[in-house]
């Protein structure tokens, strides 16, 4: 939380001292009520306000000007100044450390719990913060200065004061730690629920085809019974919290009213000390279940953001090295060196690859599912980091320059094309963001998708380049998604480019104008190019076949027809230019 909070704290340091005044004003405001009733007991009604026009004066100013503004200059300075300024402080902490999570955090997690989360913990810590100003400061302040006054009235009745402090303070003691426990078990139950519900919905294409609406149903269901059951343990112990502290507020107006009566009995009190001592008594009383409950609340926060933190907080996993530094533009030969990577298992992944790709060449990779070929592209990405070995790119190891400029170097295009439900302008200028309009255009033109973009409309009429492609995409076929994105990799012109099956949802007209436009855009560029369809990637430099993680054949189309290996396997058993899922099998056997 201090890492959350860290730079406000001057300004929440002056709002909790603001918030102490206002708390003060709450004695002053009783010790004047004792001097009223003080000057009303000892002078006759005809003279009271000619005797006592100052402190009538005061007693106008202060409730009139003095205690309006104290709670005013309070309120502003935490509703206007903390509370709107922290939430967006803290979440864009929380969001950017999770930006920073290597890809296997976001593999193993609900897209819509880690949100939840965020804002979850992003606004509990932000309750925290302006409920501690609001409430602990405020009531902090009142109880001193009531001690204080009561040790001048006497210090029996002080006494009294500390004695009902420390009950209550037990009784906080004695719930706090259960109400933070529940708390946190259901706010993990509740961002599950959130979890399920957001998987569904953005799989309800999926849900709807497979007329499983009533399966998604109960399975949302079962999150919510947990959900209800863990609100209602919270409920169960905010029951008895309740009834406890009332019970106790009751005892202090005895204890201090009838104790400065006694006194008054003796001689040692005036009336005007029973009725501040009274108002004492009963502000304290009235303000010990306010301020129960919004510790309550503070604690059910701190819950909250204890269970965010469990998710949040896991430290990064693949971050730069302090000797980093951001590789500049690059020619962009590639090289593997006995690298191997197998996601912490013993099999999948690549095995000992050594291969050097010289700048400006075309590589056709080759092989069946789970050969390693997106094990590969991961890894020269830099989306994980080798187990054994070392990638270089242009005798850079990948390991000592920045992950953000290594893949500046990048542009890829992949058979599942990744939209943000923005404009069709904002996805394509995705890939250089600082792009004119007439850049843009160019690149969707080269990428053969100007001509569906200037036709679309979205429910809100926005129109062309304007229109949103709504969550992922949906909104266009596999074809336009595919164009979209090889327009972002045109914009971004990097000096490196990987396709994997970047036009596997393409038809074949469409295709060949593509392949036209991926020709001229390759040019100069190294090149890696995924392809089931063989077709493709004929016209590579050199090919290389993956099998079972490992490299098995490498040479160019018509010398790895000649070995008559795995790859003439493939390109004499492929229907139509493309691997048959049967054939990969038989093939790796």
């Amino acid at each position: 939380m201090r890492w959350c909070l860290a730079g406000s704290w001057p300004m929440l340091v002056l709002a909790g001292v603001l918030s102490s005044l206002a708390g003060v004003t709450e004695v002053v405001s009783a010790l004047i009520l004792g001097w009223v009733v003080d000057a009303a007991v000892t002078t006759s009604p005809s003279a009271f306000f000619t005797d006592h026009w100052s402190l009538m004066a005061w007693f106008l100013a202060f409730y009139l000007i003095l205690r309006p503004l104290a709670f005013a200059i309070s309120s502003a300075s935490n509703s206007i100044v903390i509370g709107p300024n922290v939430m967006p402080l803290v979440l864009s902490r929380l969001h950017r450390w999770t930006l920073g999570q290597a890809v296997t955090f976001f593999d193993n997690d609900f897209a819509g719990r880690i949100a939840q989360k965020q804002m979850q913990a992003a606004r509990a810590v932000t309750d925290v913060a302006t409920e501690v100003i609001n409430t602990v400061c405020f009531a902090l302040a009142s109880v001193i200065g009531s001690v204080a006054f009561l040790i001048l009235v006497d210090l029996r009745v002080a006494g009294a004061l500390l004695v009902w402090l420390v009950a209550y303070i037990f009784l906080i003691r004695f719930f706090m730690p259960m109400i933070r426990k529940n708390s946190a078990a259901r706010a993990s139950s509740r961002a599950m629920v959130s979890g399920q519900v957001v998987d569904t919905i953005t799989n309800i294409k999926t849900v709807k085809l497979f007329a499983h609406a009533a399966f998604e149903d109960r399975v949302a269901l079962d999150a919510m019974e947990v959900f209800r059951d863990r609100s209602l343990e919270f409920g169960v112990i905010s029951t008895w919290f309740r009834f406890s502290l009332m019970l106790l507020a009751g005892v202090l107006p005895v204890l201090l009213i009838g104790g400065t009566v006694m006194l008054w009995q003796q001689g040692q009190a005036s009336a005007g000390e029973i009725a501040a001592a009274g108002a004492i008594a009963m502000r304290i009383a009235q303000m010990s279940g306010w301020v129960s409950f919004t510790l309550m609340s503070i604690y059910t926060s701190v819950g909250e953001v204890e269970d965010g933190m469990r998710t949040l907080s896991a430290p990064h996993t693949l971050t730069d090295t302090p000797d980093a530094v951001a590789l500049p533009r690059v020619k962009g030969e590639i090289t593997f060196d006995n690298v191997t990577f197998a996601y912490g298992r013993e099999r999948g992944g690549v095995q000992g690859i050594n291969l050097t790709i010289r700048a400006g060449e075309k590589l056709g990779i080759v092989g069946a599912s789970g050969a390693g070929k997106s094990s590969l592209v991961s890894l020269l990405l830099r989306l994980y980091d080798p187990e054994e070995g070392t990638i270089a790119i242009d005798g850079k190891d990948l390991r000592h320059v920045t992950q953000e400029s290594l893949r500046r170097q990048i542009g890829m295009v992949t058979q599942e094309t990744a939209m943000f439900n923005r404009s069709a302008r904002d996805n394509i200028a995705y890939g250089r963001p600082e792009a004119s309009e007439e850049e843009i255009i160019a690149a969707a033109k080269a990428a053969e998708a100007d001509d569906f973009i200037t036709g679309m409309a979205d429910h809100q009429n926005r129109k062309g380049y304007a229109a949103f492609l709504g969550e992922r995409g949906v909104k266009l076929s596999g074809g336009q998604r595919q164009r979209i994105a090889l327009a972002r990799a045109f914009l971004k012109d990097a000096p490196i480019l990987v396709l994997d099956e970047a036009t596997s949802a393409l038809d074949s007209e469409v295709e060949a104008s593509i392949q036209e436009a991926l020709s001229r855009v390759m040019v100069g560029k190294t090149v890696l190019a995924i392809a089931h369809r063989l077709s493709t990637i004929a016209a590579m430099d050199r090919i290389i076949v993956l099998d079972r993680g490992r490299i098995v054949e490498i040479g160019s189309h018509d010398d790895l027809l000649a070995q008559d290996g795995l790859y003439a396997r493939y390109w004499k058993r492929q229907s139509g230019g493309f691997i048959g899922t049967e054939d990969e099998q038989e093939a790796a056997e």
